[in-house]
């Protein structure tokens, strides 16, 4: 079939509620059985579940990666799967033969001087490519990361940009 779907575009499609539901899991099914080509992007290390799943399908599976730091990701991503989950995840995927990426993004000041250690722990995962996004405000979180004294960091993305093509990754902007 030509084209390709998007799972994931929007809303996370490994939210808590796939754990039981297995929506997302049934799609890949129904897919993989029309030999669709996809795209799936998440942040959460539920998708190893769907490895084998994955595995047989033409496509890439992305994960978003913002920190190395578990402790400030559980207050900048309240819910979300530890930045250790989801690098082990790209891990586990890239090692199954899976086309994997790593979205790093949004780039945040709290990177500032750590950009190394960050592309090495992406770059250990054996993704060929990155992806960078840089913060794009809106209003209301804005005000939530103001008051959390966080911004974005084009000092940080440019860092990164450098250190991650050093490493022989492929980079590319989102936005």
């Amino acid at each position: 079939m030509d084209g390709t779907i998007g799972i994931g575009t929007v809303t996370d499609p490994y939210q808590y509620a796939e754990k039981r539901f297995k929506l997302t899991q049934k799609c890949l099914f129904i897919l993989n059985e029309r030999d669709f080509r996809i795209h799936l992007h998440t942040k959460s290390d539920l998708v190893l579940r769907d490895t084998e799943l994955l595995a047989s399908m033409r496509g890439e599976v992305g994960i978003t990666v913002t920190s190395i730091e578990d402790r400030y990701s559980k207050i900048t991503e309240p819910g979300a799967p530890l930045p250790s989950k989801r690098l082990e995840a790209l891990k586990q995927l890239t090692s199954a033969g899976i086309d994997t990426y790593a979205l790093i993004g949004p780039v945040l000041n709290h990177l500032e001087g750590k950009e190394e250690d960050f592309v090495n722990a992406v770059a250990s995962t054996g993704v060929k490519r990155v992806y960078i996004d840089a913060l794009n405000p809106r209003p209301l979180l804005m005000e939530r990361l103001n008051r959390m004294n966080i911004r974005g960091s084009e000092t940080s993305k440019e860092k990164i940009r450098q250190f991650a093509m050093g490493s022989g990754l492929s980079v590319k902007d989102v936005f």
